[in-house]
């Protein structure tokens, strides 16, 4: 009998065809299974969303395609699992197929019936079981986390100091999951890729290698598919992965692990703009599973989801070893000379860190030589022809390269506006900190008489395959004196040999349009100040300096404290105060066209519907505004911000704005997208 089923296909988020499809099929299919579909005029993977949905007599015969049959032999997706796409695309406001489709490893959509068999053959091949060699003896706090762990429901905060044994929880509370239940499933989440490698080689240690997958956008599509195929298989038992794994088919999944569940990293910013962090909450009171989000420094919205009794914190103050939190010191730049990039009490410091063969870390958070190259006898910039931003000098290829579009060109001989040779860098990018710091060093040596070598880990630096675990590997090893870098190095990294760690302009943050910005310039000094000190033979002497122009500023204050309970609550407080989340909801609608005209004609018209919807008089909608970065690649950007005290009242609007958005698209717009629990305004 020929039965119809409704297929989900790959759709953009604001498609006509955003629900499922109708397909006949001669096969009785369950719901879940992957099948191969024609789609106008090319054939695509989709995924049965509903079982058998009755005969095909019902609608007419030849406005009914057949599928083109399923995927190999490969079992159906979970209920549970479709369950959360479908939560994901109605909460973020995307379509099923956009989200549902785009969780899968691309080579899958690719692959015949032979090829996925070979694949899956050589997942059960690679498979085996979990063999713990067991870990060190923990810590009293460690002891009680995991006791909390295993006797409580959960979701848990684990609010654990940098160097507290976070990581030892984790691999405890897995450990004990998979004693327990032989085939039980574990999801550790890490905010970047660059956290990956170190973290699966704690994991690799006590479990093996083969009870350990991987999955993050930097492996190759074919690695992608053996991990995502292992996984589904249950065959792999732990997959550690980035924000993109919260979507993995995990058919016996029973603990997720989010570390550093503050970062924002975890927000995806394009296409579908969920949370991972949120999503595990949800995903793990879905699937029966228990989560723990572990930080130093937590968000204010798990923070505050424990004060309400939502969360279960579980507190690690002290750090492994009896090591102490490094002393932190504040440099008054109103007191040093002017044009001082590094002040002279820092300098001594990092000199004596050399001397006696200790490492120091100097991070800023810009990355390039300088933020601009400028011309000294006219107003000439080296702005990018395509964006509403400057390009960045890199001297290491003497080139001028946007970071925002990509766009890249080899340095002028002269001005190009006046033809004055005169032109030169303005500000300092971790590039000319480097060269600086050499500089500076050329006359320090190591214990054993040979100069201090300085080193720089950024985006740029580790963009070859294999450069990161390499430079890592050189840190490690004591072949660096001085490692200067962005915020990529102040994450998750044991770094046992530095004892000092230096922030050389934190101040803009302090002062930003954006209301996050002093809970994210916490957590970053926070974070930065936990790689010092690691070794309890060093911390005693561990240091974290700060270079302000604002040392009274309150912020420095708990930091010196390494107070965070106190500086969240002054945050909190004053967030309450100006009903900002997490005491209010917020979304925002963004706009893409050639012209800002068209972009917040689209806005205008947008906010001009919104009167009458479902929520709408809980929800304020405010005027369109172009963004901070207002042209990428040659496209206008605006945006408006959407915002209301009541979660399902803001949901209830959105659902209901949808229709209105497609109904008043003008001609000209290149794209539009609602962000729901933006980070970014």
């Amino acid at each position: 009998m020929t039965r119809t089923l409704r297929v989900v296909v790959p759709t953009p988020a604001h498609s006509q065809l955003s629900e499922p499809l109708t397909y006949a099929s001669e096969l009785p299919l369950a719901a879940g299974c992957l099948v191969r579909v024609p789609l106008g005029r090319r054939e695509v993977c989709g995924v049965v969303w509903d079982a058998e949905d009755g005969a095909a007599e019902v609608l007419a015969a030849d406005k009914i395609k057949a599928i083109g049959g399923p995927l190999g032999d490969i079992a159906p997706l979970s209920s549970n699992w479709r369950q959360l796409v479908t939560f994901a695309a109605n909460y973020y406001q995307r379509s099923l197929g956009e989200v549902a489709l785009a969780a899968l490893p691309p080579q899958l959509r690719e692959l015949d019936a032979g090829q996925l068999a070979r694949r899956l053959k050589r997942a059960r091949a690679d498979a085996s079981e979990a063999a713990p060699a067991q870990g060190p003896p923990l810590t009293p706090e460690q002891a009680d986390a995991l006791a909390a762990i295993r006797a409580e429901a959960g979701p848990f905060l684990l609010f654990g100091a940098t160097g507290s044994g976070k990581t030892e929880v984790y691999l405890n509370a897995v450990q004990e999951l998979l004693a327990r239940e032989p085939d039980a499933q574990a999801l550790v989440l890490v905010p970047e890729i660059n956290l990956t490698p170190q973290l699966q080689a704690r994991f690799v240690e006590r479990f093996g290698a083969n009870a350990v997958v991987p999955l993050h956008s930097g492996m190759t599509n074919p690695q992608r598919l053996r991990s995502w195929l292992a996984a589904h298989a249950g065959q792999a038992r732990i997959v550690l992965g980035t924000r993109m794994a919260i979507f993995a088919s995990l058919p016996k999944l029973r603990l997720i692990v989010v570390d550093e569940e503050h970062d924002p990293s975890y927000k995806q910013q394009e296409g579908a703009r969920y949370s991972a962090r949120d999503l595990a909450v949800y995903r793990a009171r879905l699937e029966g599973a228990k989560v723990v989000l572990g930080s130093a420094t937590p968000s204010l919205e798990s923070w505050q989801a424990c004060d309400r009794g939502r969360y279960r914190l579980l507190e690690m103050p002290s750090r492994v070893g009896a090591g102490a939190l490094p002393r932190v010191r504040l440099v008054d730049m109103n007191q040093q000379p002017k044009h001082t990039l590094f002040s002279a009490p820092l300098m001594a410091a990092i000199r004596e860190r050399v001397a006696r063969g200790e490492q120091s870390l100097v991070f800023l958070n810009r990355r390039g030589y300088a933020p601009v190259l400028a011309c000294g006898a006219c107003d000439w910039r080296s702005d990018c022809p395509h964006c509403s931003a400057y390009r960045v000098f890199h001297k290491i290829d003497r080139t001028l390269r946007c970071h925002h579009c990509g766009y890249t060109e080899r340095v002028p001989r002269a001005c190009p506006a006046c033809g004055n040779v005169d032109i030169a860098p303005l500000g300092r990018g971790t590039e000319r900190l480097e060269e600086q710091l050499a500089e500076l060093l050329a006359d320090a040596t190591r214990p054993d008489g040979t100069p201090a070598r300085v080193a720089r880990m950024d985006a740029d630096s580790t963009r070859q395959k294999g450069a990161l675990e390499q430079q890592l590997a050189q840190v490690h090893a004591g072949e660096v004196d001085v490692l200067v870098g962005t915020q990529m190095v102040t994450k998750g990294h044991d770094f046992r040999r530095i004892t000092l760690v230096a922030a050389v302009n934190p101040d803009s943050a302090l002062f930003s349009s954006d209301f996050r910005a002093p809970e994210r310039l916490f957590s970053l000094l926070m974070q930065a100040a936990g790689r010092a000190g690691r070794d309890a033979a060093q911390a005693s002497a561990s240091e974290m300096w700060v270079q302000t122009w604002h040392p009274q500023h309150p912020l420095f204050a708990a930091l010196k404290k390494h107070d965070f309970p106190a500086f969240a609550a002054q945050q909190l407080k004053e967030r309450q105060q100006a009903a900002m989340p997490p005491f209010a909801y917020q979304a925002v609608l963004r706009a893409e066209a050639r012209t800002q005209e068209v972009a917040q004609q689209f806005l205008q018209a947008a906010a001009d519907s919104a009167p009458g919807l479902e929520g709408s008089e809980h929800v304020f909608v405010y005027a369109p505004v172009p963004m901070t970065v207002q042209r990428v690649a040659n496209v206008e950007r605006a945006q408006l911000l959407l915002e209301s005290g009541s979660r399902p009242a803001l949901q209830a609007f959105l659902a209901d704005w949808q229709a209105r958005l497609q109904s008043v698209r003008p001609r000209g717009l290149i794209r539009w997208a609602v962000d729901v629990d933006p980070l970014v305004i």
